[in-house]
């Protein structure tokens, strides 16, 4: 970690936040390379069950990273207990004019309008066959999106027999024509057209509550939209989206904002999530989760995982595994207990 921040990371800063993304991804690709320094990231053993999925550890890459579906068997070996990639979309999107992702070093977050910049559907299921003999057993969730009922249910039934879960995102605040699913009738009868063929689970990523108390609407809006897919089969939601925000530095003038920022925002959305919901479906909690503290912290807000990806552009390719490492710490006492049985015994 220490040498990710002093030596690797102050020169990837200096380029901009998208040219990273794309160094990065390159040194990603040679998957040969990660086989080989896999035992480095090896991460303690804290079994977890989401949607009836058995994952090696609470700890997911959030989507976004791996937008192509193109560097699993890399990203795989980082110590995750489950990986997300897209999100794809049904045809081939150049997304948002650039500039479309910005830092804020200060607080340790990042700003992005990319609009879901990916080589489309086709090209995903290509790169999710192709990668299964290198990824090992890690699970794949592939997230999906799109502006219409049928280009969203093709993406999920075609990738569906490829991964081990989907996940619908219907929240982007960077996507034009996303937000008709915020109405719950369209998003009841776009689940109700998934789950007439599905087998596997479905998780939906949820937009964020406001970040503050003075729009009761936008509050009242995300838990109708968990209500929603609570009674209509949904396995899992992933709390939340970035935070919709204004930016000049952006192309399009506004995005969604990640990191340290919104951690709290996101404790009181699963807390609120899992009051709503009950035991019968269960929480990936995705914002600003740097730490095993904040991690701890979301688990005992009532998540069942965590995701994280503004993290790793700060701290490096070991988080996953200090968090759990972090994580299996306070286990120790009790080594017979899951890691939730531990963190909400506390």
């Amino acid at each position: 970690m220490r040498v990710y921040r002093s030596l690797i990371r102050p020169p990837l800063f200096r380029l901009h936040p998208e040219d990273s993304y794309h160094l990065a991804t390159q040194v990603l690709k040679p998957w040969p390379i990660w086989q080989v320094l896999e035992s480095f990231f090896k991460t303690p053993r804290l079994p977890t069950r989401i949607a009836g999925i058995e994952v090696p550890n609470p700890i997911g890459l959030a989507a976004g990273w791996d937008k192509n579906c193109e560097v699993l068997p890399a990203l795989s070996r980082l110590g995750f207990g489950y990986v997300t990639c897209g999100t794809v979309t049904l045809g081939r999107r150049e997304g948002n004019p650039k500039p479309r992702m910005v830092r804020d070093r200060r607080r340790e977050a990042l700003t992005n309008s990319m609009g879901f910049p990916n080589n489309g559907l086709d090209s995903a299921v290509k790169n999710i066959a192709r990668s299964r003999r290198h990824r090992g057993d890690t699970p794949i969730v592939a997230s999906v999106s799109g502006t219409a009922i049928d280009e969203i249910t093709t993406c999920h039934r075609t990738l569906e027999p490829h991964v081990d879960a989907v996940e619908v995102n219907i929240s982007s605040p960077n996507t034009e024509g996303l937000k008709i699913f915020h109405n719950s009738d369209t998003l009841r009868e776009l689940l109700c057209e998934i789950n007439s063929e599905r087998s596997k689970p479905l998780f939906v990523k949820i937009p964020p509550f406001p970040s503050g108390d003075e729009d009761a609407e936008s509050h009242k809006l995300a838990l109708s939209l968990m209500d929603a897919c609570a009674s209509n089969e949904v396995n899992a939601l992933t709390i939340a989206n970035t935070q919709p925000v204004n930016d000049d530095r952006l192309a399009i003038g506004s995005g969604g904002l990640s990191g340290k920022p919104i951690h709290a925002q996101m404790l009181r959305m699963v807390r609120d999530a899992r009051n709503l919901v009950g035991d019968g479906v269960y929480i990936n909690a995705s914002g600003g989760i740097f730490t095993a503290k904040g991690a701890s912290n979301a688990i005992e807000a009532g998540a069942d995982t965590v995701q994280l990806l503004t993290g790793l552009v700060y701290e490096g390719p070991y988080l996953a595994h200090r968090i759990a490492k972090g994580l299996a710490k306070l286990r120790s006492d009790n080594p017979a207990a899951s890691v939730l049985e531990t963190v909400r015994q506390r």
